[in-house]
């Protein structure tokens, strides 16, 4: 029999600043590369996209509304950004990120991993 662990808010709202510092620090290494990293900068900034627009609230405190604005932000039609390369790429990003997320709230693990390279 496994015992559940509790959701911990602080934990996601650590693991949400650190990806999202993590997500800057790869649009830099991206942008200094050039023309053939344009897709990694777009994948790092749909990352910080995720972060952020999760991090903006307090969701992060309750499991379920945490869910639910992970569910709200996947329906949306278009993610607002500037300075990216491919915005149809950027989106199908933004929505693997956030899919990521997802399974991880639902889970409730791999919060835990906070070192930059995941």
């Amino acid at each position: 029999m496994t015992v559940e662990k509790p959701w911990d808010g602080a934990l996601v709202r650590k693991w949400l600043e650190r990806r999202l510092a993590a997500s800057r620090l790869d649009q830099a290494a991206a942008d200094r590369r050039g023309y053939e990293a344009q897709d990694d900068y777009d994948k790092a900034a749909a990352e910080e996209w995720a972060c952020r627009a999760l991090s903006a609230a307090d969701f992060a405190d309750d499991q379920a509304a945490f869910a639910k604005r992970i569910k709200e932000l996947i329906a949306q039609e278009e993610y607002p950004q500037t300075g990216i390369y491919d915005d149809a790429k950027f989106e199908r990003h933004v929505r693997g990120h956030l899919r990521k997320i997802a399974k991880m709230t639902k889970a409730n693990e791999g919060f835990e991993k906070t070192l930059r390279y995941q």
